[in-house]
């Protein structure tokens, strides 16, 4: 079986990538990330997906983003905002998604694994702009530029490493659609961005919002527990 890390961040996206992902006979190594969020219920859900899905190895990998702060991610003295906002909302945590896809190219180098997957969505989204299909495609080409297997295999025309974003394109409805066909359970998901310890969620933020509405809109009954 081909080998493929896949970041399993313990939300609905995440764990609907590890399925396809399955789905297309890869062998998943998944990888989660405490990197200091507010809660740690979203790394519970993330230990629960891999079990349910299935996979070969599951790290979880400490680095220090609450030291940089900067987000509402994880910094707890700037509030989850409970409305809307203009722009990039204070839950964008600064290269957040850059930092994690480096540290999934390291141990995919190490494994012998030609194949990343990530769970980013640029349709129903919070803006973030390491979502979008243009950072994909740069950090795919710069993981064949800056790693000896990229190096080696630079008479290849499509180089060694390929980022895989299956749910890029899909609104929130369509993916959760794929996810209910795939076996998924979301029950055992945690989106929100101010979940309480035992995972419930708030509602209100942007996360929430996004993922309710996708329940709604796939007229699939939302598992989610709320506060």
């Amino acid at each position: 079986m081909k080998k493929a890390v896949v970041l399993v961040s313990g939300g609905l996206d995440s764990a609907t990538t590890l399925a396809l992902a399955r789905q297309q006979g890869y062998a998943c190594y998944a990888v989660s990330f405490d990197y200091g969020q507010r809660h740690v219920s979203e790394l519970n859900a993330a230990n629960q997906v891999v079990e349910k899905i299935g996979v070969e190895d599951h790290k979880t990998i400490r680095i220090d983003l609450d030291g940089i702060g900067g987000s509402a991610l994880t910094d707890t003295r700037i509030a989850v905002p409970d409305k809307p906002s203009k722009g990039i909302p204070i839950t964008y945590v600064p290269a957040r998604n850059t930092i994690f896809l480096s540290l999934a190219l390291g141990w995919s180098e190490v494994l012998g694994a030609r194949d990343l997957f990530i769970g980013v969505n640029a349709v129903d989204y919070s803006g973030y702009p390491d979502c979008r299909p243009e950072f994909i495609s740069a950090f795919e080409k710069m993981a064949n530029l800056a790693t000896k297997a990229g190096v080696e295999s630079a008479n290849s025309n499509d180089g060694y490493f390929r980022l895989h974003t299956p749910l890029i394109d899909l609104t929130k409805a369509q993916i959760i659609q794929e996810g209910i066909r795939l076996g998924v359970d979301y029950s055992l998901t945690v989106s929100c961005y101010a979940a309480d310890d035992k995972g419930a969620a708030c509602g209100v933020c942007d996360s929430c919002r996004l993922r309710r509405a996708g329940f709604e809109s796939a007229g699939i009954v939302d598992p989610t527990v709320y506060q």
